[in-house]
Order: structure tokens, then sequence, then C-alpha cells
């Protein structure tokens, strides 16, 4: 990397952040981390460190395939939510949201965790197998959560820079409940051990069904993507994949190769999300 010069490295850094930030990024970045205020989390807490880190690129796309496989959750982003039309304005709210509620001032994280309860009142309907949903629904909002919540630990734990120790892992888990309660999660994990309970409650509950399947085809295999994108983002569909359970595989369609997962697949895992970090990093100014 010592061959790319400071300039390209900025460029890169700056198409990055604006892919996933937005049009708004930068003002919303400035707020976020340089204004003065009270904030929901200290500097030195877990939560801070995972959510900065680059490994939550693959800890998104795993988090999305694992929510998925809930019949009822999947209907109501199927019925809801523009993922295939907007799939970048989707990713550009939802990092909005968990850079706001971790590193935000607390009266803006108030403000979008609102918001996000306001649209919630409004996905509702019936699934395709008859039954109700509700997005409000305190049961399916905690699936969303431990699924999200599993997806970035397993992630950072394999591909972050700094991995957690026991305390570290429980104290993580900590955080995010707090940001779990205030969107109507009632009870979430608080530990790690906690965390792999509620998640396996939920595994009588999860199916295979045509809208989660083809929501894994739009996001591993067609998602709109320029052609200098997709080999990266291969890599970290790829990465994605191979961190999620052994069980989810058969009812999404996707490969199970342990062995490959194993090497190739973690080697080049920890080679774009180092390249990601890097790129994204602040570069450092010359001196005179």
């Amino acid at each position: 990397m010592e061959s790319v010069t400071p300039d390209l490295r900025h460029r890169l850094g700056k198409l990055v952040f604006e892919r996933v930030a937005g049009a708004d990024g930068p003002k919303h970045r400035e707020r976020i981390h340089l204004s003065e205020g009270e904030r929901w989390f200290a500097d030195d807490r877990p939560i801070r460190l995972v959510h900065a880190d680059s490994s939550m690129f693959i800890g998104g796309l795993r988090a999305l395939l694992l929510q998925s496989l809930h019949p009822l959750a999947m209907a109501g982003v199927a019925g809801h939510s523009d993922y295939r039309g907007d799939p970048w304005g989707r990713l550009q709210r939802t990092s909005y949201f968990l850079a706001v509620t971790t590193f935000g001032l607390a009266e803006d994280a108030e403000r979008a965790v609102a918001k996000v309860k306001g649209i919630h009142r409004r996905v509702n309907g019936t699934a395709p197998d008859g039954r109700p949903y509700a997005a409000s629904d305190p049961h399916l909002l905690k699936w969303v959560h431990v699924a999200e919540v599993d997806s970035f630990l397993d992630t950072y734990q394999r591909y972050g820079a700094a991995p957690l120790d026991q305390a570290g892992r429980d104290a993580y888990v900590f955080d995010t409940a707090f940001v779990a309660r205030k969107l109507g999660v009632i009870d979430p994990p608080t530990t790690e051990a906690e965390l792999r309970e509620q998640l396996a409650a939920y595994r009588s509950e999860l199916r295979s069904t045509p809208e989660a399947r083809g929501a894994a085809r739009f996001l591993l295999v067609r998602p709109p993507l320029p052609a200098i994108a997709r080999a990266p983002y291969a890599v970290l569909a790829s990465a994605s994949v191979a961190s999620l359970p052994a069980w989810t595989r058969r009812p999404l369609r996707l490969p199970y190769l342990p062995v490959t997962e194993r090497t190739v697949v973690r080697a080049a895992g920890k080679g774009i999300v180092r390249t990601l970090r890097w790129i994204t990093a602040p570069v450092p100014e010359r001196a005179a």
C-alpha cells in the first residue's frame, strides 16, 4: 500500500464514504463527531470500537442475510422497504442511525430513534403465509436486534483491528441493549451468553422463503455496483457468507465450504477489511 499516493488514498476513502454516508455525509460527520454535548456512550465504550471498524462492512451484510430468515421480518422488508430500488439510500440511512446513536449527541440520537419508531408504526401487513406482522412488534424488534448484534460482534472478532476479550464482548452487548430498549425491544441481551441464548430461541421460527432467497441473491450476486467495485464487494460478500452459522446455508441456498472458508475466504476478508480501514483513515498531514 506504500505505493499508493496520499491523494489517491484520499480519493478512494472519499468514494467509499460517499457511498456509505450519502450526500449529507460530511455534514452529518461534522455534527456527530465535532459537536460539544452529552452522548450516550463514553469514548472508551466497546460499542464505539466495534462500530467504527471496517469489519462493519461484512457485519452489515451478514446481519441482512440472517435477519431475512424470519418470515415476518422479511415480509416487512419486502413489502415496505425499497431495498432493491434504492439500496444505497437504505444503506445510508442505516449507517447514519448507527453513527448518530453510537457517536452523536444524545439529543440527535433521541431524534433518530423517534424517527425510526415512527416508520415502524406504519409498517404492518400480512405475510405470504397469512400471518399478520408489525415492525413495532417487540418480538420482531428483538429478532432484528439480536441478529444484528450477533453479526457485528462475530465479524469484529474475525476481522476487527483489536478483537475483544470476554469482558469486552459482554460490555459491547450491554451497550447495544441501551439502544435496543430505546427502539422498543423488551429485555434485550446484556451479555454474550444471553445473546447466544436469545438468538437460538428464534431458530424454530426461521424459514426458507422466496423473499429471503431473493434478498440473498440480490445482496450477493446482483448488487447495483460499478465494475470497479465488483471484485472488492465479492470478497466482502464471501466473507459475510463464511461468517454465517452453518445452519443458515441450506434455507438461503448458500454453499458451505468449511475448509475454503477458514483459509482462502478468511485471508481475503482480512485483506479487504485492512484495505478499507487504511483508505478510510485520516491521511496524516505532511510536514512543512
